[in-house]
């Protein structure tokens, strides 16, 4: 029994393959959207300021910048299905960390979340490095240095001053 090569045809669905280009820019466009609804989609009137919904999302107590942070990791995969260098990667982590820890605070994460803007920064760090392969990853590198230094420099200063607080309190109960 054969079939004919016309009955084949009309049997395979039909798929469309954007060219890489095409697919590329797509893929940043859908990057473009997300940061700009998390982060600046909202203008506040009277004023040259606009919000997204990363800041409103952290208002909801416990759970919203959970949600804001997830809704960002979108871009995160976008820059992974883009093969973007691991450096690149990294730094677009380091933002939403950045953005989450200091948004789990109250009433100032969520202004810093204003000013920060992980999103559009992610963003931009997307369309930067996909369009640009051979990108210079020096200030990549600095930035991830500085960040990890500055992290470990705060953590050892928090343990000095614990140290140093359990010490005048345990001077203070003894005498």
């Amino acid at each position: 029994m054969e079939f004919s090569s016309t009955h084949d045809r009309e049997a395979e669905p039909r798929v469309t393959v954007l060219p890489r280009d095409d697919a590329r820019e797509h893929l940043l466009s859908i990057a473009d959207i997300l940061a700009k609804v998390m982060d600046t989609s909202i203008r506040i009137p009277g004023t040259s300021w606009s919000i997204g919904l990363d800041p409103l999302l952290g208002l909801i107590p416990g759970i919203g910048d959970v949600i804001a942070n997830l809704i960002g990791t979108v871009i995160l995969g976008l820059a992974t299905r883009l093969q973007l260098p691991r450096i690149v990667l990294t730094r677009i982590s380091l933002n939403l960390l950045i953005n989450g820890t200091v948004g789990a605070v109250p009433i100032v994460g969520d202004l810093f979340s204003v000013w920060f803007r992980s999103h559009a920064r992610n963003a931009a760090l997307l369309r930067e490095a996909a369009l640009k392969p051979e990108r210079e990853t020096h200030a990549d590198w600095f930035y991830v240095g500085g960040i990890i230094g500055g992290t470990v420099t705060l953590l050892l200063f928090t343990i000095a001053f614990i140290i140093w607080l359990v010490y005048k309190l345990w001077t203070v109960a003894t005498v």
